[in-house]
């Protein structure tokens, strides 16, 4: 298991061909308190860039950028319920998706953990 980070603060956990989306820590600290997630339904196709959901918090709404092509075989739907848990835990039991990946050479665009603290630091 391989996980990558995109400049738009989003993480991806590859296994074979499937992988898992969600945000970092960063973004769920930067947008504060979240209170609502719009998500795609499985079955659903994108491409690297889409917007592929929306995250409000009582400061902001943000899009969620798809990091690279792939189709949802599933979204979080204990997210609906309790979207507060990206606040607690973003890059754990709070991903969004569940993805099939379409192209995995996009995941060389992608930073490993390193990157993305350079990054953000």
């Amino acid at each position: 298991m391989t996980t990558y980070y995109s400049e738009e603060h989003e993480w991806v956990t590859v296994e074979g061909e499937i992988a898992t989306i969600g945000i970092t820590q960063h973004a769920a600290d930067q947008l504060g308190e979240i209170v609502f997630v719009e998500q795609k339904e499985p079955g659903d196709d994108f491409e690297k860039g889409d917007d592929i959901g929306v995250i409000e918090s009582v400061k902001a709404a943000s899009e969620i950028y798809a990091p690279v092509d792939g189709e949802v075989l599933e979204a979080n739907g204990a997210l609906e319920d309790n979207p507060g848990a990206l606040n607690d835990a973003p890059e754990g039991d709070a991903w969004i998706y569940k993805i099939k990946l379409t192209n995995t050479d996009q995941l060389s665009d992608l930073m490993d953990l390193d990157g993305y603290k350079a990054f953000i630091g």
